[in-house]
């Protein structure tokens, strides 16, 4: 186990995220969950759930990563991020005042195992990694029955620590929030680089990764932004790694204007001339929702909002057409579902 603590001084500074939170006794770090409780930071939501439901696993979203299933999702609260356009701001900007204990790791494997179509579990909802003890040990348990296991997060993690969570995390999808260090500093009080670092990290272990950015206009909606983003997608984590482009509607602390299918559409563009797999999220276009060979051009999946229709593809997940591989994790690839 690596250390997630270090002392300073007469506080304890939390190792866990770049932030590196020095705590004195009673407090909390900027995610909420973490308290220095005299001898050591602990995670005081550990077994604390604020959701839990089964989800097509293209909710994540995760397109490319057993498609047509479903995923176990469940969720507690704090978040390291700020971000003043929060979609789960609830949650992730809230800690009860009384925290009530959830189900035990025991019972949520069963029922991952139980439920119909299921490949494992998602961490997801709140900052999965600030949670990191709680997801580690559900995760092994979850390795060791067989089941896969799902992180969505910001990336706003330390090194060390994220090496940890790549042993018993089979597939992440990362929020690439924006691509300067403006927006990231205004609008989430967190810095792009770790961001960028944790991708690379990731995308070395072959592990298998999306990556998401909610488009937000007048903030991270720049032409030549995305230019720029997906260029450094395509050159440090390789043209093949899916990205969605997510709508954004005002929530929160945010009022800007929703983003327009217009909008969303000239960025699509710009994104596919350097990445083979662009999608469009949380729209009601009809666009962007189709997988295609980046070889031969054939249509291999079809989705209208969650239902996923697999097409012209072999056991295997390569395409039938020309035989290139679009989807490493197959579902025919498994076994048995759950």
């Amino acid at each position: 186990m690596i250390p997630l603590t270090k002392k300073t001084g007469d506080k304890l500074e939390c190792l866990l995220c770049p932030h590196h939170c020095k705590l004195a006794k009673g407090k909390t770090g900027i995610c909420g969950v973490r308290k220095n409780t005299g001898d050591k930071i602990e995670l005081i939501t550990y077994n604390v759930l604020s959701a839990y439901s089964v989800d097509p696993i293209e909710k994540k979203p995760l397109y490319h990563f057993f498609p047509g299933s479903n995923v176990l999702s469940i969720g507690s609260y704090g978040c390291n991020m700020r971000c003043d356009f929060c979609q789960n701001y609830h949650i992730s900007q809230n800690i009860p005042e009384s925290i009530n204990p959830g189900m035990s790791v025991k019972s949520i494997i069963k029922d991952a195992l139980s439920t119909d179509n299921n490949i494992g579990i998602a961490f997801t909802y709140n900052e999965p990694t600030i949670w990191f003890e709680y997801i580690r040990d559900v995760a092994r348990t979850a390795n060791k029955e067989g089941l896969f296991t799902v992180l969505v997060s910001n990336g706003y993690v330390n090194s060390d620590p994220l090496n940890e969570i790549i042993k018993f995390i089979d597939a992440f999808n990362i929020d690439l929030k924006a691509f300067n260090n403006s927006f990231y500093k205004n609008l989430t009080g967190a810095e792009l680089e770790p961001v960028k670092s944790s991708l690379k990290q990731i995308a070395d272990s072959g592990r298998h990764l999306e990556v998401t950015t909610l488009i937000i206009p007048g903030q991270n909606d720049d032409e030549k932004e995305m230019a720029l983003q997906t260029e450094w997608m395509a050159n440090e984590l390789g043209p093949d790694i899916p990205l969605h482009l997510s709508r954004y509607f005002p929530t929160y602390k945010r009022d800007n204007p929703s983003t327009s299918d217009q909008s969303l559409e000239k960025l699509f563009n710009i994104a596919s001339k350097n990445l083979n797999y662009v999608y469009m999220g949380n729209t009601n276009s009809h666009e962007g929702q189709n997988t295609s060979c980046p070889v031969c051009g054939t249509v291999v999946t079809t989705r209208s909002g969650y239902k996923t229709r697999l097409v012209n593809l072999d056991d295997e997940g390569k395409c039938n057409n020309c035989g290139n591989l679009i989807y490493r994790n197959f579902i025919s690839s498994l076994p048995k579902l759950h």
